[in-house]
Protein backbone atom coordinates (compact mmCIF):
# COMPACT_ATOMS: atom_id res chain seq x y z
CA UNK A 1 0.00 0.00 0.00
CA UNK A 2 1.38 3.34 -0.84
CA UNK A 3 2.15 5.68 2.08
CA UNK A 4 -0.34 7.77 3.33
CA UNK A 5 1.53 11.00 2.74
CA UNK A 6 1.05 10.05 -1.12
CA UNK A 7 -2.45 10.60 -0.78
CA UNK A 8 -2.44 13.71 0.95
CA UNK A 9 0.16 15.41 -1.32
CA UNK A 10 -1.89 14.17 -4.61
CA UNK A 11 -3.48 16.58 -7.34
CA UNK A 12 -6.74 16.63 -7.52
CA UNK A 13 -7.89 16.10 -11.65
CA UNK A 14 -8.31 18.83 -13.30
CA UNK A 15 -11.99 18.15 -14.21
CA UNK A 16 -12.71 18.62 -10.42
CA UNK A 17 -11.93 22.12 -10.83
CA UNK A 18 -14.07 22.74 -13.75
CA UNK A 19 -17.00 21.67 -12.21
CA UNK A 20 -16.49 24.10 -9.07
CA UNK A 21 -15.90 26.95 -11.17
CA UNK A 22 -19.47 25.99 -12.09
CA UNK A 23 -20.65 25.17 -7.97
CA UNK A 24 -19.46 28.88 -8.16
CA UNK A 25 -22.39 30.46 -9.92
CA UNK A 26 -25.13 27.95 -8.39
CA UNK A 27 -23.55 29.28 -4.93
CA UNK A 28 -24.22 32.39 -5.93
CA UNK A 29 -27.40 32.77 -6.94
CA UNK A 30 -28.49 30.42 -4.05
CA UNK A 31 -27.28 33.03 -1.45
CA UNK A 32 -26.95 36.62 -3.61
CA UNK A 33 -30.61 36.87 -2.20
CA UNK A 34 -29.59 36.98 0.88
CA UNK A 35 -28.38 39.88 0.68
CA UNK A 36 -30.39 42.06 -1.60
CA UNK A 37 -33.69 41.21 0.29
CA UNK A 38 -34.32 44.83 0.94
CA UNK A 39 -34.10 46.08 -2.30
CA UNK A 40 -35.98 43.15 -3.68
CA UNK A 41 -38.87 43.89 -1.25
CA UNK A 42 -39.07 47.41 -2.15
CA UNK A 43 -39.02 47.00 -5.63
CA UNK A 44 -41.47 44.41 -5.65
CA UNK A 45 -43.96 45.69 -3.08
CA UNK A 46 -43.27 42.56 -0.64
CA UNK A 47 -41.89 43.03 3.29
CA UNK A 48 -38.93 41.28 3.88
CA UNK A 49 -39.84 38.41 5.20
CA UNK A 50 -41.66 37.41 2.47
CA UNK A 51 -38.74 38.31 0.25
CA UNK A 52 -37.37 35.53 1.91
CA UNK A 53 -39.42 33.13 0.27
CA UNK A 54 -37.13 33.46 -2.70
CA UNK A 55 -34.58 31.71 -0.54
CA UNK A 56 -37.22 29.16 0.55
CA UNK A 57 -38.48 28.37 -3.10
CA UNK A 58 -35.11 28.03 -4.17
CA UNK A 59 -34.59 24.88 -1.26
CA UNK A 60 -37.81 23.53 -2.50
CA UNK A 61 -36.81 23.43 -5.86
CA UNK A 62 -33.57 21.68 -5.00
CA UNK A 63 -35.18 19.19 -2.65
CA UNK A 64 -37.71 18.07 -5.33
CA UNK A 65 -35.08 18.30 -8.11
CA UNK A 66 -32.08 17.21 -7.42
CA UNK A 67 -33.59 13.64 -6.36
CA UNK A 68 -36.15 13.68 -9.54
CA UNK A 69 -33.50 15.10 -12.09
CA UNK A 70 -31.03 12.55 -10.42
CA UNK A 71 -33.45 9.76 -12.08
CA UNK A 72 -34.78 11.46 -15.24
CA UNK A 73 -31.12 11.68 -16.49
CA UNK A 74 -29.76 8.83 -15.40
CA UNK A 75 -29.08 7.15 -18.51
CA UNK A 76 -27.64 10.68 -20.49
CA UNK A 77 -24.53 11.24 -20.56
CA UNK A 78 -22.80 13.41 -17.95
CA UNK A 79 -21.83 15.67 -19.99
CA UNK A 80 -24.79 16.46 -21.81
CA UNK A 81 -26.68 16.80 -18.27
CA UNK A 82 -24.37 18.96 -16.79
CA UNK A 83 -24.48 21.36 -20.33
CA UNK A 84 -28.30 21.48 -19.67
CA UNK A 85 -28.39 22.04 -16.71
CA UNK A 86 -26.13 25.27 -17.25
CA UNK A 87 -28.51 26.25 -20.14
CA UNK A 88 -31.27 26.31 -18.11
CA UNK A 89 -29.60 27.89 -14.98
CA UNK A 90 -29.14 30.63 -17.89
CA UNK A 91 -32.55 31.29 -18.78
CA UNK A 92 -34.12 30.63 -15.60
CA UNK A 93 -31.77 34.03 -14.69
CA UNK A 94 -33.28 35.95 -17.45
CA UNK A 95 -37.00 35.49 -16.76
CA UNK A 96 -36.17 36.98 -13.61
CA UNK A 97 -34.42 40.33 -14.42
CA UNK A 98 -37.02 40.60 -16.91
CA UNK A 99 -40.19 40.02 -15.03
CA UNK A 100 -41.91 42.88 -12.24
CA UNK A 101 -43.87 40.14 -10.41
CA UNK A 102 -42.74 38.37 -7.57
CA UNK A 103 -44.49 35.38 -8.63
CA UNK A 104 -43.04 34.92 -11.68
CA UNK A 105 -39.59 35.92 -9.89
CA UNK A 106 -40.34 33.15 -7.62
CA UNK A 107 -40.99 30.29 -10.20
CA UNK A 108 -38.16 31.29 -11.48
CA UNK A 109 -36.00 30.52 -8.44
CA UNK A 110 -37.59 27.26 -8.40
CA UNK A 111 -36.87 26.27 -12.14
CA UNK A 112 -33.02 27.57 -11.56
CA UNK A 113 -33.12 25.22 -8.85
CA UNK A 114 -34.40 22.66 -10.27
CA UNK A 115 -31.13 22.87 -12.90
CA UNK A 116 -29.24 23.62 -9.72
CA UNK A 117 -29.62 20.15 -8.57
CA UNK A 118 -29.23 18.29 -11.34
CA UNK A 119 -25.78 20.14 -11.72
CA UNK A 120 -24.81 19.15 -8.10
CA UNK A 121 -25.86 15.35 -8.17
CA UNK A 122 -24.25 14.70 -11.08
CA UNK A 123 -20.72 17.11 -10.60
CA UNK A 124 -20.49 15.67 -7.35
CA UNK A 125 -20.61 11.69 -9.25
CA UNK A 126 -17.86 13.16 -12.07
CA UNK A 127 -15.74 14.58 -9.51
CA UNK A 128 -15.58 11.52 -7.32
CA UNK A 129 -15.45 9.06 -9.51
CA UNK A 130 -12.21 11.21 -11.32
CA UNK A 131 -11.00 11.60 -7.63
CA UNK A 132 -10.68 7.97 -6.70
CA UNK A 133 -11.93 6.84 -3.69
CA UNK A 134 -8.93 7.93 -1.39
CA UNK A 135 -9.43 11.46 -2.48
CA UNK A 136 -13.73 11.76 -1.61
CA UNK A 137 -13.78 13.96 0.86
CA UNK A 138 -11.36 16.23 -0.78
CA UNK A 139 -13.06 16.44 -4.55
CA UNK A 140 -16.43 16.80 -2.60
CA UNK A 141 -14.31 19.77 -0.66
CA UNK A 142 -13.51 21.22 -3.83
CA UNK A 143 -17.07 21.35 -5.01
CA UNK A 144 -18.03 23.00 -1.81
CA UNK A 145 -14.94 25.27 -2.41
CA UNK A 146 -17.01 27.12 -5.41
CA UNK A 147 -19.56 27.59 -3.35
CA UNK A 148 -17.81 28.84 -0.57
CA UNK A 149 -15.92 30.96 -3.01
CA UNK A 150 -19.29 32.23 -4.15
CA UNK A 151 -19.63 33.45 -0.48
CA UNK A 152 -16.44 35.10 -0.17
CA UNK A 153 -16.58 36.87 -4.00
CA UNK A 154 -19.82 36.02 -5.64
CA UNK A 155 -22.29 37.00 -3.10
CA UNK A 156 -20.85 40.11 -2.22
CA UNK A 157 -20.08 40.91 -5.16
CA UNK A 158 -23.55 40.59 -6.49
CA UNK A 159 -25.15 42.14 -3.29
CA UNK A 160 -22.65 45.69 -3.81
CA UNK A 161 -23.80 44.84 -7.58
CA UNK A 162 -27.25 45.29 -6.15
CA UNK A 163 -27.29 47.88 -4.36
CA UNK A 164 -25.24 50.70 -6.68
CA UNK A 165 -27.43 49.55 -9.82
CA UNK A 166 -30.67 47.32 -8.71
CA UNK A 167 -31.13 44.05 -7.29
CA UNK A 168 -31.70 42.20 -11.37
CA UNK A 169 -28.21 43.18 -12.11
CA UNK A 170 -26.60 40.30 -10.44
CA UNK A 171 -29.68 38.01 -12.44
CA UNK A 172 -27.78 39.53 -15.69
CA UNK A 173 -24.55 38.83 -15.20
CA UNK A 174 -25.50 35.38 -13.08
CA UNK A 175 -27.19 34.52 -16.73
CA UNK A 176 -23.97 35.36 -18.46
CA UNK A 177 -21.84 33.99 -16.83
CA UNK A 178 -23.59 30.63 -16.61
CA UNK A 179 -23.68 30.65 -20.72
CA UNK A 180 -19.98 30.86 -20.93
CA UNK A 181 -19.79 28.22 -17.88
CA UNK A 182 -21.58 25.62 -20.25
CA UNK A 183 -19.51 26.06 -22.96
CA UNK A 184 -16.73 25.57 -21.18
CA UNK A 185 -17.98 22.60 -19.29
CA UNK A 186 -18.70 21.07 -22.36
CA UNK A 187 -15.44 21.61 -23.87
CA UNK A 188 -13.17 20.08 -20.29
CA UNK A 189 -15.71 17.17 -19.57
CA UNK A 190 -14.45 14.22 -21.56
CA UNK A 191 -17.54 11.96 -23.14
CA UNK A 192 -18.26 9.32 -21.31
CA UNK A 193 -17.48 5.85 -22.36
CA UNK A 194 -20.31 4.08 -20.56
CA UNK A 195 -19.48 -0.04 -19.74
CA UNK A 196 -22.47 -0.13 -18.20
CA UNK A 197 -25.71 0.96 -18.21
CA UNK A 198 -26.47 2.40 -14.87
CA UNK A 199 -29.48 1.13 -13.09
CA UNK A 200 -32.67 2.53 -11.92
CA UNK A 201 -33.03 -0.12 -9.53
CA UNK A 202 -30.20 -0.40 -8.25
CA UNK A 203 -29.97 3.00 -6.95
CA UNK A 204 -32.99 3.05 -4.94
CA UNK A 205 -31.76 0.15 -4.01
CA UNK A 206 -28.69 1.95 -2.20
CA UNK A 207 -31.06 3.36 0.02
CA UNK A 208 -32.35 0.72 2.37
CA UNK A 209 -29.02 1.34 4.32
CA UNK A 210 -30.37 3.23 7.57
CA UNK A 211 -26.62 4.84 7.65
CA UNK A 212 -27.70 6.51 4.32
CA UNK A 213 -30.13 8.06 5.85
CA UNK A 214 -28.88 8.97 10.12
CA UNK A 215 -26.07 11.00 7.60
CA UNK A 216 -29.00 12.83 5.25
CA UNK A 217 -30.59 13.82 8.11
CA UNK A 218 -27.37 15.05 10.01
CA UNK A 219 -26.89 17.17 6.76
CA UNK A 220 -30.25 18.41 6.45
CA UNK A 221 -30.06 19.39 10.53
CA UNK A 222 -26.77 20.81 10.04
CA UNK A 223 -26.72 23.40 7.11
CA UNK A 224 -30.80 23.93 8.00
CA UNK A 225 -29.18 24.95 11.40
CA UNK A 226 -26.86 27.69 9.96
CA UNK A 227 -28.45 28.49 7.05
CA UNK A 228 -31.76 29.19 8.83
CA UNK A 229 -29.32 32.18 10.41
CA UNK A 230 -27.79 33.00 6.82
CA UNK A 231 -30.84 33.95 5.44
CA UNK A 232 -31.99 36.54 7.53
CA UNK A 233 -28.08 37.73 8.30
CA UNK A 234 -28.85 41.10 6.25
CA UNK A 235 -31.69 42.54 9.16
CA UNK A 236 -29.57 40.79 12.16
CA UNK A 237 -26.40 42.67 10.91
CA UNK A 238 -28.01 46.37 10.41
CA UNK A 239 -30.80 46.47 12.46
CA UNK A 240 -29.54 44.09 15.39
CA UNK A 241 -25.65 45.13 15.08
CA UNK A 242 -26.24 48.29 14.08
CA UNK A 243 -23.88 47.86 11.05
CA UNK A 244 -24.27 50.27 8.17
CA UNK A 245 -26.15 48.44 5.07
CA UNK A 246 -22.66 49.54 2.99
CA UNK A 247 -20.68 46.75 5.20
CA UNK A 248 -22.61 43.67 4.71
CA UNK A 249 -20.76 42.44 1.69
CA UNK A 250 -17.41 43.22 3.44
CA UNK A 251 -19.13 40.81 6.65
CA UNK A 252 -20.31 38.38 4.07
CA UNK A 253 -17.00 38.05 2.27
CA UNK A 254 -15.62 37.15 5.75
CA UNK A 255 -18.44 34.09 6.42
CA UNK A 256 -17.05 33.19 2.65
CA UNK A 257 -13.62 33.32 4.19
CA UNK A 258 -14.86 31.08 6.88
CA UNK A 259 -16.93 28.85 4.66
CA UNK A 260 -13.36 28.28 2.18
CA UNK A 261 -11.40 27.65 5.24
CA UNK A 262 -14.04 25.49 6.60
CA UNK A 263 -14.06 23.06 3.87
CA UNK A 264 -10.39 23.13 3.15
CA UNK A 265 -9.56 21.84 6.51
CA UNK A 266 -12.78 19.39 6.71
CA UNK A 267 -12.20 17.58 3.14
CA UNK A 268 -8.55 16.58 4.36
CA UNK A 269 -9.81 15.96 7.94
CA UNK A 270 -12.86 13.94 6.27
CA UNK A 271 -10.99 11.36 4.39
CA UNK A 272 -9.28 10.49 7.64
CA UNK A 273 -11.63 10.93 10.95
CA UNK A 274 -14.96 11.25 9.46
CA UNK A 275 -17.05 10.92 12.67
CA UNK A 276 -14.47 12.94 15.35
CA UNK A 277 -14.69 15.56 12.42
CA UNK A 278 -18.65 15.59 12.39
CA UNK A 279 -19.38 15.78 15.63
CA UNK A 280 -16.67 18.60 16.79
CA UNK A 281 -17.85 20.68 13.57
CA UNK A 282 -21.70 20.26 14.74
CA UNK A 283 -20.97 21.06 18.63
CA UNK A 284 -19.11 23.94 17.46
CA UNK A 285 -21.16 25.33 14.77
CA UNK A 286 -24.64 25.17 17.64
CA UNK A 287 -21.83 27.01 19.99
CA UNK A 288 -21.81 29.97 17.76
CA UNK A 289 -24.81 30.17 16.91
CA UNK A 290 -25.79 30.47 20.56
CA UNK A 291 -23.09 32.75 21.22
CA UNK A 292 -24.51 34.66 18.10
CA UNK A 293 -28.20 35.11 19.58
CA UNK A 294 -26.76 36.95 23.01
CA UNK A 295 -23.74 39.00 21.35
CA UNK A 296 -25.29 39.93 18.11
CA UNK A 297 -25.80 43.53 19.68
CA UNK A 298 -22.08 44.31 19.12
CA UNK A 299 -20.98 44.98 15.73
CA UNK A 300 -17.27 43.19 16.62
CA UNK A 301 -18.86 40.16 18.17
CA UNK A 302 -21.22 39.46 15.11
CA UNK A 303 -18.29 40.13 12.58
CA UNK A 304 -16.42 37.29 14.60
CA UNK A 305 -18.80 35.04 15.18
CA UNK A 306 -20.72 35.05 11.38
CA UNK A 307 -16.80 34.44 10.37
CA UNK A 308 -16.45 31.85 12.62
CA UNK A 309 -19.74 30.05 12.01
CA UNK A 310 -19.02 29.60 7.92
CA UNK A 311 -15.39 27.66 9.46
CA UNK A 312 -17.36 25.20 11.40
CA UNK A 313 -20.72 24.80 9.87
CA UNK A 314 -18.71 23.91 6.01
CA UNK A 315 -15.85 21.97 7.95
CA UNK A 316 -18.83 19.08 8.06
CA UNK A 317 -19.84 19.61 5.08
CA UNK A 318 -17.00 17.50 3.04
CA UNK A 319 -17.26 14.41 5.42
CA UNK A 320 -21.15 14.04 5.37
CA UNK A 321 -21.20 14.01 1.59
CA UNK A 322 -18.15 11.72 1.36
CA UNK A 323 -20.59 9.27 4.27
CA UNK A 324 -23.85 8.95 1.99
CA UNK A 325 -21.73 8.39 -1.07
CA UNK A 326 -19.62 5.70 0.45
CA UNK A 327 -22.50 4.30 2.63
CA UNK A 328 -24.59 3.64 -1.04
CA UNK A 329 -21.61 1.59 -1.91
CA UNK A 330 -21.65 1.70 -6.39
CA UNK A 331 -24.94 3.40 -6.91
CA UNK A 332 -23.96 6.78 -5.75
CA UNK A 333 -26.15 9.20 -8.34
CA UNK A 334 -29.57 9.28 -6.21
CA UNK A 335 -27.57 9.58 -3.09
CA UNK A 336 -25.52 12.06 -4.52
CA UNK A 337 -29.34 14.01 -5.23
CA UNK A 338 -30.58 12.99 -1.48
CA UNK A 339 -27.69 15.01 -0.21
CA UNK A 340 -28.05 18.25 -1.78
CA UNK A 341 -31.82 17.84 -1.29
CA UNK A 342 -31.40 17.41 2.32
CA UNK A 343 -28.97 20.23 2.71
CA UNK A 344 -32.12 22.35 1.13
CA UNK A 345 -34.93 20.82 3.57
CA UNK A 346 -32.94 21.75 6.42
CA UNK A 347 -33.02 25.37 4.43
CA UNK A 348 -36.42 25.40 3.32
CA UNK A 349 -37.55 24.39 7.10
CA UNK A 350 -35.16 26.61 8.83
CA UNK A 351 -35.85 29.74 6.80
CA UNK A 352 -39.46 29.00 7.37
CA UNK A 353 -39.25 28.92 10.75
CA UNK A 354 -36.67 31.83 10.97
CA UNK A 355 -39.02 33.85 9.07
CA UNK A 356 -41.34 33.53 11.78
CA UNK A 357 -39.38 33.78 14.55
CA UNK A 358 -38.11 37.30 12.64
CA UNK A 359 -41.57 38.19 12.58
CA UNK A 360 -42.32 37.49 16.49
CA UNK A 361 -40.97 39.28 19.74
CA UNK A 362 -37.59 37.68 19.12
CA UNK A 363 -37.02 39.91 16.06
CA UNK A 364 -33.65 39.29 15.10
CA UNK A 365 -32.57 37.15 17.66
CA UNK A 366 -35.27 34.80 16.43
CA UNK A 367 -33.39 33.27 13.70
CA UNK A 368 -30.35 32.48 15.37
CA UNK A 369 -31.83 30.82 18.08
CA UNK A 370 -33.89 28.34 15.85
CA UNK A 371 -30.58 28.05 14.15
CA UNK A 372 -28.92 26.87 17.45
CA UNK A 373 -31.09 23.91 17.89
CA UNK A 374 -31.42 22.51 14.76
CA UNK A 375 -27.69 22.63 14.38
CA UNK A 376 -27.68 20.80 18.48
CA UNK A 377 -30.05 18.41 16.75
CA UNK A 378 -27.16 17.34 14.64
CA UNK A 379 -25.05 15.80 16.82
CA UNK A 380 -27.93 12.62 17.60
CA UNK A 381 -27.55 11.37 14.26
CA UNK A 382 -24.11 11.45 14.58
CA UNK A 383 -23.52 9.96 17.86
CA UNK A 384 -25.90 7.37 16.36
CA UNK A 385 -23.73 6.30 13.63
CA UNK A 386 -20.43 6.68 15.92
CA UNK A 387 -22.48 3.62 18.30
CA UNK A 388 -22.96 2.15 15.25
CA UNK A 389 -19.18 2.41 14.50
CA UNK A 390 -20.52 3.07 10.96
CA UNK A 391 -17.12 4.12 9.25
CA UNK A 392 -15.56 0.43 10.12
CA UNK A 393 -13.43 -1.48 8.10
CA UNK A 394 -15.71 -2.54 5.52
CA UNK A 395 -15.88 1.42 4.44
CA UNK A 396 -12.16 1.06 4.32
CA UNK A 397 -11.78 -1.83 2.02
CA UNK A 398 -14.22 -0.13 -0.45
CA UNK A 399 -12.33 2.89 -0.23
CA UNK A 400 -8.98 0.63 -0.85
CA UNK A 401 -7.96 1.00 2.63
CA UNK A 402 -8.44 -2.34 4.35
CA UNK A 403 -5.04 -2.25 6.46
CA UNK A 404 -5.37 -1.97 10.21
CA UNK A 405 -3.37 1.75 9.97
CA UNK A 406 -6.44 2.72 7.88
CA UNK A 407 -9.16 1.21 10.28
CA UNK A 408 -7.27 3.05 13.18
CA UNK A 409 -7.31 6.34 11.46
CA UNK A 410 -10.97 6.43 11.55
CA UNK A 411 -13.01 8.18 14.42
Amino acid sequence: MPPLTDDRSAKLPFVVLVLAAGIFLMGTTEFVIAGLLPEISDDLGVSVSHAGLLITAFAAGMIVGAPAMAIATLRLPRRSTLVLALTVFALGHVVAALSPSFAVVLAARVVTALATGTFWCVAAVVATTAAGPAMTSRALGMLLGGMTVANIAGVPLGSWLGQVSNWRGPFWVLAALSAAAAAVIGRYIPDEEQREARSVRAEFAALRQGRVWLALSAIALLMGGVLATYTYISPLLTERAQIPAAAVPLVLTGYGAGALLGTTVGGRLGDRRPLATLITAAAASSLILLLLVFFSTSPVATVVLVTVMGVTAFAASPGLGALVRRFAGSAPTLASALASSSSNVGVAVGSWAAGIALASPLRQAGPPLVGTVTAALTLVPLTALALMRATRSDDHAAAGDPSPRGRARVG
